[in-house]
């Protein structure tokens, strides 16, 4: 059963859905693209495990590394790029769609409260607070919608935002990967990752809340 699960998640189909559960997150973001990204890693190492110790291998954990890492690293390239591609494309309607683009971002309840706790942060703690809001619940669409907002240059914000994005990436698809090695591809190993990922959220959000709490008002 996990042997086919593995090979279920091998299928190019599941890097597109990937890709597009990153991409369109920052636009919606009820999306559950880090659970979907947690979920394939997992699924992908623990069957892998799983298929190497029934081959007779080493071991299910040493032969599975070797098994599952070509396609871990895909993993990883899929959600970082999507991640950047969906952060430039908010950037750019930002900066170029003014008040219109504005009044549709007022229109989601979720949207509009992260942007006024974390908007502020952002814009002040610059640069590094990006990377780590890129771990909050919305942040990254804040993220986005501050730098656009604030015309800051594209070089400013777009090597943060890939930093962000494959930081983001590697410990999404790490923590599945090393929750599928070690608890195999059950219940269990996908819902402990998931966990150590809204942790991670939480305290980003909490982080960056802090921060702008601390920071100074402006004049």
């Amino acid at each position: 059963m996990q042997e086919a699960l593995g090979e279920l998640v091998y299928a190019p189909w599941i890097y597109v859905l990937v890709a597009l559960s990153v991409l369109l997150d920052v636009f919606l973001p009820v999306l559950p693209s880090g659970v979907i990204v947690v979920a394939a890693a997992t699924v992908a190492a623990g069957a892998a495990a799983e298929a190497a110790g029934t081959a007779g291998l080493a071991g299910p954990a040493a032969a599975g590394t070797d098994t599952a890492l070509p396609e871990t690293f895909v993993l990883v390239l899929c959600a970082a790029a999507a991640s950047v591609l969906g952060d430039l494309a908010v950037y750019r309607l930002a900066r170029h769609g003014g008040a219109r683009f504005g009044r549709v971002v007022a229109r989601s309840r979720r949207l509009a409260a992260a942007q006024a706790r974390l908007g502020h942060a952002l814009r002040r703690g610059g640069g590094p607070l990006f990377v780590l809001a890129r771990f909050a619940p919305a942040g990254r669409s804040v993220m986005s919608l501050a730098a656009g907002a604030a015309q800051r240059r594209t070089r400013e914000f777009l090597p943060w935002s890939a930093l962000a994005g494959l930081a983001w990436a590697l410990y999404s698809v790490g923590i599945g990967y090393f929750g599928g090695q070690w608890l195999g591809a059950t219940w269990l190993g996908a819902a402990v990752p998931v966990l150590a990922l809204f942790g991670a959220g939480g305290l980003a959000a909490c982080l960056v809340r802090h921060h702008g709490t601390r920071s100074p008002s402006p004049a």
